[in-house]
């Protein structure tokens, strides 16, 4: 059966035939037959608009890594609005000194927390466990069995690492919650407590910052004196961690 004649497998929605691109030893193979690719298959449009929405995610939060020094020193309410937890210290802090939009920062916060997470879980309803080797592509043996262990323990607990994933420990969430969406874990369950653990972590950051009060907007007026040098430092260090990076990769190929 040549290529034109090829059908889409059962169960793909809406894929797309692209010409073969052939490789010095004559073999032929498809833009999305990728070992870097999370799926095993002809990708249809819900897997390329998955795909789309990590690589959206991923941007975010590059973009906001040098932004949040500035915006916590700004505009703290819209930092913790955005699920921040600086923003949320911040925000508890100034209502020591009579500000009243907690209350509106800790229900717009506790949504934008877990504004992400359904991406996550969505990828590893589609794709399974090939989203981790996505995930680990590139990393370093420890990370990648550190990933290992967090996707193993996240098909043996489910609720309980879900509920981890908000406390401020050094896990994985972005496996965690691929890890659920693999299992079967319903998308009502799902966000139904990550909702529930966001309002509770949420009004705990607002509430450290109201206890620490003062001293934490005393040390935020100094701190927005040098705000920008700290964003133009996480800049300089992230352009010469890629730097670093692209020059290490060729080297380590050779």
């Amino acid at each position: 059966m040549t290529d034109d004649e090829r059908t889409p497998q059962a169960g793909v929605e809406d894929t797309v035939d692209v010409p073969d691109v052939g490789d010095e030893a004559g073999s032929s193979r498809q833009w999305w037959d990728d070992p870097a690719m999370p799926w095993r298959h002809q990708p249809g449009r819900s897997d390329v608009v998955c795909l789309s929405a990590l690589s959206l995610v991923a941007i975010y939060a590059l973009v906001m890594l040098p932004l949040r020094p500035v915006i916590l020193g700004l505009a703290p309410h819209l930092l913790g609005s955005l699920g921040y937890r600086t923003g949320l210290i911040m925000t508890g802090a100034l209502a020591t000194t009579g500000d009243r939009w907690w209350p509106l920062v800790l229900a717009v916060g506790s949504l934008a927390v877990i504004k992400f997470h359904w991406v996550y879980w969505w990828a590893g309803r589609l794709w399974g466990r090939e989203i981790l080797d996505t995930f680990a592509k590139n990393k370093s043996g420890r990370t990648k069995r550190y990933y290992d262990k967090a996707w193993a323990l996240t098909h043996r607990y489910e609720t309980l690492a879900l509920i981890a994933t908000f406390l401020p420990i050094p896990l994985p969430a972005g496996v965690v919650f691929a890890a659920l969406g693999a299992a079967g874990t319903s998308l009502r369950k799902f966000l139904t407590v990550c909702i529930a653990s966001s309002v509770v972590t949420t009004a705990a950051y607002l509430y450290l910052g109201f206890r620490l009060g003062e001293p934490a907007v005393e040390f935020m007026d100094v701190y927005g004196r040098y705000l920008w040098y700290v964003s133009i430092a996480i800049l300089v260090g992230m352009v010469g961690l890629a730097f670093w990076r692209a020059r290490r990769t060729p080297a380590a190929s050779q």
